[in-house]
């Protein structure tokens, strides 16, 4: 199949609430990175995370097999070290295959949960 997308991708905002309505876990407050691999090869991407108020942490390091999907929450990203809740941030996608990645979040703070979706930013590489 033919492979679609960029290799670097960014996303301008982030944001993880510290509490939620509903039950766990699929109604916790989120951040998502979706991503879509449509190449045969297997993906390995990596995410750095990006602060107003401290240097940048990463890479978290993920894998997508070849046309495949994975649906990763910035809540479960753990290692170099977990993404703080309450606080803004930003992620750069790099990936040594093209792939397709969009932004998703679910805050749900009160009971009328609020859910946003949007495409990253594609880079140029």
């Amino acid at each position: 199949m033919e492979s679609i997308g960029r290799r670097r991708w960014a996303i301008a905002e982030g944001y993880i609430p510290a509490s939620s309505h509903g039950p766990s876990p699929q109604m916790t407050s989120h951040e998502t990175v979706c991503l879509l691999n449509t190449s045969d090869q297997e993906a390995h991407v990596r995410i750095t995370v990006f602060y107003s108020d401290r240097e940048p942490v990463g890479p978290y390091r993920l894998m997508v097999p070849g046309r495949r999907t994975r649906h990763i929450r910035f809540n479960d990203l753990h290692d170099p070290e977990p993404i703080p809740h309450d606080t803004d941030f930003a992620s750069l996608v790099e990936s040594d295959v093209p792939i397709v990645v969009q932004h998703t979040r679910l805050d749900s703070r009160q009971a009328e949960n609020a859910l946003l979706s949007t495409i990253a930013f594609a880079g140029d590489m």
